[in-house]
């Protein structure tokens, strides 16, 4: 298996990536991707940019350097009952939305009831396509209860693969979550939350990771065009 895609990424626009859309689009491209997200953080994380880089995003032309660039956010989960930090109008005109859970934007009194609640109002919005970085230890769910619910609603369950790089503790939680994506049915997204060209792409510890636990690829929609293609069909994305 390998990506055709990387769905979380970051551009110097987040303040502590160091990279620029361009640049981001040109390793893509020399990698052979056929798309790759932008998304970077919305307004509550510290260094974000300002709503107006979001709202402007649609200058960026639809393939750059031949890769479909998708316009996004990671929108961070600003409360227990599942809200983002994204308005509503600018989750419409958004091509791509990641929601994550980040300790610097979220209280510190996390419980496992409080998280599973979160990500069980969260999956009801329509908007929100990638779950992200749900391995946090800091943010543990019921994984069991969740999960499922994920899968009704169509959101990709993201297996970070920085987990991998900088947060070993994580793995442990992202295998699991992994093997019950399997056993429900749910479809999940492979990504590198790149903050350098370095780092884009390359997602092989996971991809390894799923392999060892004969994770069907039709549930990955990011290591095949096919699958791809798929999700962008049923979401009204173009190609």
């Amino acid at each position: 298996m390998k990506l055709i895609a990387d769905l979380h990424t970051h551009t110097i626009a987040s303040t502590h990536a160091y990279a620029t859309v361009t640049e981001m689009a040109h390793e893509a491209s020399q990698l052979g991707l056929f798309a790759l997200a932008i998304t970077d953080h919305a307004r509550t994380m510290p260094g974000a940019p300002g709503p107006f880089y979001f709202e402007s995003l649609g200058l960026l032309p639809e393939y750059l350097q031949g890769v479909r660039l998708l316009r996004g956010i990671e929108a961070n989960i600003c409360d227990y009952d599942g809200n983002i930090d994204v308005e509503a109008s600018l989750q419409q005109q958004l091509d791509w939305i990641v929601a994550s859970m980040h300790t610097i934007t979220l209280d510190g009194k996390a419980t496992v009831e409080k998280c599973t609640n979160a990500y069980l109002k969260l999956a009801e919005n329509p908007n929100v396509n990638v779950i992200g970085h749900s391995g946090s230890e800091y943010f543990k769910y019921d994984y069991d209860k969740v999960i499922p619910v994920f899968a009704k609603n169509g959101k990709l369950v993201e297996i970070n693969d920085s987990a991998f790089r900088y947060g070993r503790d994580y793995v442990g939680n992202c295998v699991t979550i992994a093997k019950l994506c399997k056993k429900y049915g749910a479809r999940i997204c492979v990504d590198t939350d790149a903050h350098f060209t370095n780092t884009l792409g390359r997602a092989y510890n996971t991809l390894e990771m799923l392999e060892d636990i004969d994770f069907p690829e039709k549930l990955i929609v990011n290591t095949s065009v096919e699958n791809l293609k798929a999700y962008f069909d049923e979401k009204n994305i173009s190609y």
